[in-house]
């Protein structure tokens, strides 16, 4: 139903747009759009009453009317769309004909006059500490319960969804991969394409490969990469000091430890079993799995167990209250109904994170507690453990408003186990008009962003973090909430998104049962040589996504200039130079993010794109002259600049942007830093800045106040920058988060810098400990100013130094941290 409602709000606003702007109208299509907007009003009236309650408890009559309620609606917006098109593109004729505004005008009456409206009311990781000790002592003692062999250990952890096993594996995972020589990783799924799996798995070892290998010659990499792997320096002490009388070490032979999580089908394991060698020492393998026949086949069979009584009352209120040590309620009067909720969680994680979530947003009345207890009926107790815990995962899902189930629903375009990238997923919602009204001081972009939050929030989606734990980068979707909301999605009618996978390879696009004139957006893995002239059928398509997979050699480009509607356009690794001239014709298009494709260049029309909202490119690749006229860009990355270009005059002109990313290579021009940064004063809105620079002279003094995100990577020889590098009093004071890289002098903070800071990277080289230390040792670098800083990395360099410089340098840098107000959580890597 939101689906619908979402679709319903867009239609109406777009209705009015049409009545106050200057396009030419038929005579008399004016009246009857007036008479069309107070009907489609009542109506949505009548589906919010219809959308308070959930699928299973709708009449059919009401199903019915609000399934052809959905297909007028699109139909409708299809029209719309393509006579702005036509207005827009000046294509003639324009409002004439069957499919002119006329034509479906009369459709939508006519249906209008045949729908009688009818109103009717209608995984935190607690409680983890015991099962993590024990799994890791069953890998490392060889206790029996493992499948065992003098080589090695295996584990496979077994129970149904929601109980958390994933999460056990990572941290047992987490906890001794440093152990090994290599390590990872990976997700299989329920349908796997095992190619991908196997490139994945040899990525997260380390290892690059062949794009153009298939099962069997991966499996072979992957054999003879686990049987040179060498170990060598600290990873050989590391080796000796965990290791001994556990695990017998062979200098000869190499060590792994591997995650492979979520496996349903034992034909499955043992292709990868093929992989993994079993004839070198110390390797461990970790498996998850829901079934348990599949477990025992795999060996070490180990049966998850759910939460005890206590571990589950503090993950409720630690989520609900936030207070981590607590078992009681701080609240008497919601004592009784906590425990029954509990009662009804069953001590299944995902339950009791979700159900929190819910009570999270009704403060601490009893009453909405209550209600919510009895809603989710007699929950986990009775056994049914997975039809149970899809009640209570539908009852989160009808808890969101509209726009957020709309918003949710979209990600079952996404395989299984698949991490999502959120700002790539954000664009797509806003090319789909999910993210439809703009608030005061806020974009659509930021707008969708809050979206994505309250997802997390409501632990509906899990993020996905930078390697740093500073920055939520991508998102991925539990299985049972992916269960959930592919099956509402169908209800839904989502058949108007078309998602492409691996195992469609060298067959017909799927669309025999479907009418491709009403593909909205297309999502593809894996990509035939038959896709794009196929494409060109799809001409109210607004999302066309073929970054997950190469076009084939051979591809032709040339039909994308046909997709009018199209407003966001992805693409991967192409064979091609650039895209096609007539890509110009997408007037509509409101993200172009070609990253990977390594096009030289961008076709001249690109400027034509004045909707054009976000446009990321590969640092290689060159942007026409004129860029400055698309004053709606708002994300850009990543511009070249260099003497030869004018670029850096047109990018004040757009005033508009948040995002930047710059590749800043002078060539000797010392005048071209100095014009960069008198551009970027000039865009007020910038929030987040990134800047790769080498070569020339740079003022940093000018750079821009309301930054929030600052990334610094520069020559530092080359930019004439002083030896010390000051951050001066006052400077950056919005700023949250900042890389600062490259500099071989030592990055000094003044008081009053930063304020907001929270998260900092920088490099360190172990010679300037000496020059800025003080009289009693410690180090003057200033992190004591930094008064909200809560997360430190800190690139440290040897430069020359001696091992005992070295340490002393890097225990100098932990007093820093250690001696901090805040005491942040700090890194020192190298």
């Amino acid at each position: 139903m939101e689906v619908v409602m979402g679709v319903m709000s867009r239609l109406i606003l777009k209705l009015t747009d049409l009545l106050v702007s200057e396009y030419k109208l038929q005579k008399g299509v004016k009246g009857e759009i007036m008479f069309l907007e107070p009907e489609l009003k009542s109506m949505q009236s009548a589906l919010r009453e219809i959308t308070k309650a959930p699928s299973d408890q709708l009449d059919a009559q009401d199903k019915i009317w609000a399934s052809d309620v959905r297909e007028l609606c699109y139909d409708i917006e299809d029209s719309i769309d393509t006579f702005l098109v036509r207005c827009t593109c000046s294509i003639e004729p324009a409002a004439a004909g069957p499919d002119g505004m006329r034509g479906f005008i009369s459709r939508s009456l006519d249906l209008l006059t045949r729908l009688q409206i009818r109103r009717r009311k209608a995984t935190e990781l607690v409680g983890i500490d015991q099962t993590r000790d024990e799994v890791s002592d069953i890998l490392l003692g060889g206790d029996g319960v493992t499948s065992n062999n003098k080589n090695g250990s295996i584990v496979s952890i077994v129970g149904f969804g929601g109980l958390g096993k994933t999460t056990l594996a990572n941290v047992v995972y987490e906890r001794l991969k440093e152990r090994f020589d290599c390590w990872a990783f990976v997700s299989v799924s329920q349908n796997p394409d095992m190619r991908k799996f196997f490139k994945g798995l040899l990525y997260e070892l380390g290892k690059n490969v062949n794009e153009d290998a298939d099962e069997r010659q991966l499996i072979d990499h992957i054999r003879k990469f686990l049987h040179t792997k060498r170990y060598y320096g600290i990873t050989e002490r590391l080796h000796s000091v965990y290791f001994h009388n556990i695990i017998p070490l062979h200098k000869s032979k190499s060590k792994y430890c591997i995650v492979i999580d979520d496996i349903w089908n034992i034909s499955i394991w043992h292709m990868i079993r093929c992989a993994l060698p079993d004839d070198i020492g110390g390797y461990i393998i970790i498996t998850t799995t829901r079934i348990f026949k599949v477990a025992e086949q795999i060996g070490g069979a180990y049966k998850m167990k759910p939460l005890c009584l206590d571990s589950s009352r503090k993950l409720l209120y630690r989520r609900i209250f936030g207070n981590e040590e607590k078992y009681r309620s701080p609240d008497e009067q919601l004592t009784e109904v906590s425990e029954r909720i509990l009662r009804k969680c069953a001590g299944v994680p995902l339950a009791i994170i979700t159900i929190a979530s819910l009570l999270a947003d009704r403060g601490r009345n009893k009453m909405e507690w209550y209600e919510v207890c009895n809603s989710i009926g007699s929950g986990l107790e009775d056994g049914r453990d997975v039809e149970n815990m899809r009640k209570i995962l539908a009852y989160s899902y009808y808890d969101l408003p509209s726009h957020l189930r709309t918003c949710l629903l979209y990600l079952s375009m996404f395989p299984e186990d698949y991490a999502i990238e959120k700002f790539r997923l954000i664009w797509m919602w806003i090319a789909e008009g999910f993210v439809q009204h703009e608030e005061q001081g806020k974009g659509l972009y930021e707008l969708g962003e809050c979206y994505f939050n309250e997802l997390v929030n409501r632990s509906l989606i899990q993020p996905l973090y930078d390697r740093h734990d500073a920055i939520i980068e991508f998102c991925r979707v539990h299985d049972m909430v992916l269960d959930l909301i592919c099956s509402i999605s169908s209800e839904e009618n989502l058949v108007r998104r078309l998602l492409l996978q691996s195992n469609m390879e060298g067959h017909d696009i799927p669309c025999a049962s479907m009418i491709l004139l009403q593909v909205r957006s297309v999502v593809a893995f894996s990509l035939a040589s038959n896709l794009m002239p196929a494409l060109g059928s799809f001409r109210v398509l607004r999302v066309l996504d073929l970054k997950s997979g190469s076009l084939p050699q051979g591809c032709d480009l040339k039909h994308l200039g046909d997709l009018l509607n199209l407003r966001y356009l992805g693409i991967g690794k192409t064979f091609r130079a650039q895209l096609p001239d007539d890509v110009g014709n997408l007037r509509f298009l409101q993200t172009l993010d070609v990253v990977g494709s390594n096009f030289c260049s961008l076709p001249s029309t690109i400027v034509q794109l004045k909707r054009l909202m976000c446009l990321s490119i590969d640092q290689n690749t060159r942007v026409p002259n004129g860029i400055g006229i698309l004053t709606s860009l708002e994300d850009l990355s990543t511009l070249y600049i260099c003497d030869s270009s004018n670029v850096t005059e047109e990018l004040c002109h757009l005033t508009e942007l948040r995002t930047v990313e710059i590749f800043l290579f002078p060539a000797g021009k010392e005048t071209l830093a100095k014009s960069l940064v008198m551009s970027l004063c000039k865009l007020q809105k910038i929030q987040s800045l990134t800047i790769w620079a080498s070569g020339g002279e740079c003022n940093f003094d000018a750079w821009l106040p309301a930054l929030r995100y600052l990334y610094l990577m520069v020559d530092h020889e080359n930019l004439r920058i002083p030896r010390r590098f000051v951050i001066s009093s006052c400077s950056f004071p919005w700023l949250v988060g900042c890389r600062l890289l490259g500099f071989l002098g030592a990055v000094v903070f003044q008081q009053g810098a930063m304020m907001r800071l929270t998260s900092l990277a920088f490099t360190f080289h172990a010679r300037e400990a000496r020059e800025i230390r003080s009289s009693d040792g410690r180090l003057n670098l200033g992190l004591e100013n930094l008064l909200s800083l809560e997360d430190v990395l800190v690139y440290f360099r040897a430069r020359g130094a001696c091992e005992m410089e070295m340490e002393e340098a890097k225990a100098a840098l932990r007093h820093a941290f250690e001696i901090h107000p805040n005491h942040p959580k700090h890194d020192i890597w190298g």
